[in-house]
């Protein structure tokens, strides 16, 4: 029987990918729910039909303190069919619509609806540019992503559970107080009045609130977060303290929005019970005084006091559950200000997967500034011949980092183009360009996974052998071997840690290798490829890396200069233009800046470090 609710709705059903997501809630939200229409509409209306039963219960009991009255000799003879029929109704009848209604909730809505928005969600998000990565916490995404889709569930389940029954009861009490007597209506209605001016007072400020705090929440996560990613820092620079207090900034502002939001509840619940006061006298006072004048019965006293008494149970559990409903909205807003960000870096609608045929690069005004007025590149022209072997050097900030980027497009070029065998690449699709380039970075991070996992991440249908031969040719097949974790795995089984905390950096190197090596590429680029390795290791390297360059398109940055001495072609970039191009004998013949870069260099290394947008 669970199977058959849970199977009701597929959270991973396929769908439209949208590049602007709605930007108000409402939308946002219902873009989402698409894939439950059906069932919101079955599970409203069974709201309506338990919240009637209910309803039709207290007036019943009013029923039977009249039938109470009657001759008892009789009592069975007149009416006991009908209450066979009735207790019949509440114990198979009742019973069954009740547990319709919670399995629509539990069991379809609520597991369903928080896994497709977190799948699709994290879908959306993964589609984001670098760029837009390099502009937040990764922990504070990571936080939106996971505290929203709870949040919109938990929305859900309040507007079923609760909200949709709450109006279906109060309108039920309206109706059997004016089938009792039409003047038990009016306390009831005055009631009501002030009751939706107090949720009124209540939504308008918990909202709000509940943003300010969950924003605040995720700041607290952002900080913590980056505090453990670069713990090695943090403990290098002995900054233990410096980080508490940082983190605390953000903890103390969590904590004082957090007491705004319960400052709003703690009035709500006075003037509530202070509400509820004023409608137990208001409606049973009333039908007493009915009843004393002989206009109502005994058994109209009974399901007004019944009713009263369980509106008066109902209204606390209806205001907070309206208030955790506007405050998990207040949560889903804020993780919108995340998810819904529009997708800048796109595909063409027209895009087709980029047809490499021999792997020529051509840069025609290449300009890129990062949005500002320096920086980047500046009208770069470059053709690179199928099978070329090119050094990029230069200074801090010279723009080959940049280079480097815009030719995976993690970023939209400001001006110009990058052509691959003619091809613009902002008119290919990006996968498929990325697909034909492998990359080795200076910043070999790997993935909390095991050494296969990672290795395999270069072409995920590789066998076993070509995966171990790609690792000896790395020169990490025997280390690897050698492996263990905490959890007990060994070799390439082994766990790696955090960004590949558990190694050295010469073996993050070698595996980041190993990965490029499985997935031969036909354009190369090696950002200080062998930064990381010992003089014995990074010589034998070099040989599977000039094996590996055979037949591609190479493009390898280097601050050891004599790692490109021999490179087809070497360029040299200077505050954003090219400023030198030929071979490392001509350059050195000419005597300009790469000379200069060689002559001051100690062994081949090229003291002026690269940043980030270099």
């Amino acid at each position: 029987m669970f199977r058959f609710f849970e199977n009701l709705v597929n959270p991973y059903i396929p769908y439209v990918e949208d590049d602007a997501p709605p930007q108000r809630l409402a939308p946002f939200l219902w873009a989402y729910c698409q894939p439950f229409k059906g069932i919101f509409a079955l599970t409203g209306f069974m709201s309506l039909v338990t919240a009637a039963i209910e309803i039709g219960l207290i007036y019943y009991m009013g029923r039977i303190v009249d039938l109470l009255g009657s001759d008892p000799t009789q009592m069975w003879d007149t009416y006991g069919t009908e209450l066979l029929l009735v207790a019949g109704f509440v114990l198979i009848i009742r019973p069954f619509m009740q547990g319709l209604d919670v399995a629509l909730i539990n069991n379809t809505i609520l597991p369903n609806v928080g896994t497709l928005i977190r799948w699709r969600a994290h879908r959306q998000v993964l589609r984001q540019s670098v760029g837009w990565f390099e502009n937040d916490f990764a922990g504070r995404i990571a936080n939106r992503i996971m505290q929203t889709p709870p949040a919109a569930g938990e929305v859900v389940f309040q507007t079923f559970d609760a909200i949709s029954y709450a109006l279906a009861y109060m309108i039920g009490a309206v109706i059997l107080l004016s089938t009792s007597d039409w003047r038990l209506m009016l306390p009831l209605l005055a009631w009501l009045v002030l009751y939706g001016g107090l949720i009124r007072w209540t939504i308008l400020r918990v909202g709000p609130a509940s943003k300010a705090a969950s924003d605040a929440r995720s700041q607290v996560t952002g900080r913590v977060v980056d505090a453990y990613t670069n713990i090695h820092s943090v403990k290098m620079f002995a900054h233990h303290d410096l980080e508490v207090d940082f983190a605390k900034e953000a903890i103390e502002n969590a904590r004082e929005t957090f007491q705004k939001e319960m400052r709003i509840f703690t009035k709500m619940d006075v003037t509530l019970v202070t509400l509820n006061g004023l409608l137990i006298i208001g409606v049973v006072g009333w039908a007493l005084l009915l009843w004393t004048w002989g206009e109502a019965s005994v058994g109209v006293v009974a399901a007004a006091a019944a009713l009263t008494l369980r509106l008066n149970s109902m209204t606390g559990w209806i205001m907070w559950a309206l208030s955790s409903f506007f405050r998990e909205l207040g949560v889903v807003a804020e993780g919108m200000e995340t998810i819904a960000q529009p997708i800048t870096l796109v595909d063409q609608e027209d895009a087709e997967p980029l047809a490499l045929t021999k792997g020529r690069i051509e840069l025609k005004g290449l300009t890129h500034h990062y949005g500002r007025e320096q920086g980047g590149l500046q009208a770069i022209d470059l053709t690179i011949k199928p099978g070329e072997r090119i050094g990029l050097v230069g200074r801090s900030g010279a723009g080959k980092s940049t280079l480097v980027k815009l030719l995976l497009r993690f970023y939209d070029a400001e001006g110009g183009q990058i052509l691959i065998d003619g091809q613009d690449i902002s008119g290919v699709k990006q996968d498929s360009l990325r697909r034909h380039i492998g990359m080795v970075q200076q910043d070999s991070s790997l993935l909390h996974r095991s050494v296969r996992d990672n290795i395999l991440y270069g072409r995920p249908e590789a066998t076993e052998a070509e995966m171990v031969d790609a690792a000896k040719q790395a020169q990490a097949h025997e280390f690897i071997l050698d492996l263990a974790d905490p959890e007990g795995n060994h070799g390439y089984d082994a766990r790696v840690g955090e960004r590949g905390v558990k190694l050295s950096g010469g073996q993050r190197q070698r595996i980041t290798l190993a990965r490029v090596i499985l997935k031969d590429a036909p354009i190369l680029l090696l950002d200080e490829a062998t930064s990381a390795l010992d003089s014995e290791v990074e010589a034998a390297i070099q040989e599977t890396l000039y094996g590996m360059m055979a037949g591609k398109t190479v493009i390898a940055i280097a601050h050891r200069l004599s790692t490109i001495a021999e490179m087809d072609r070497i360029i040299v970039l200077d505050q954003g233009r090219i400023v030198e191009d030929g071979t490392h004998d001509a350059l050195l013949a000419q005597g300009g800046l790469y000379a200069d870069f060689w002559n001051r260099q100690s062994g081949g290394f090229l003291t002026l470090d690269d940043d980030a947008e270099g």
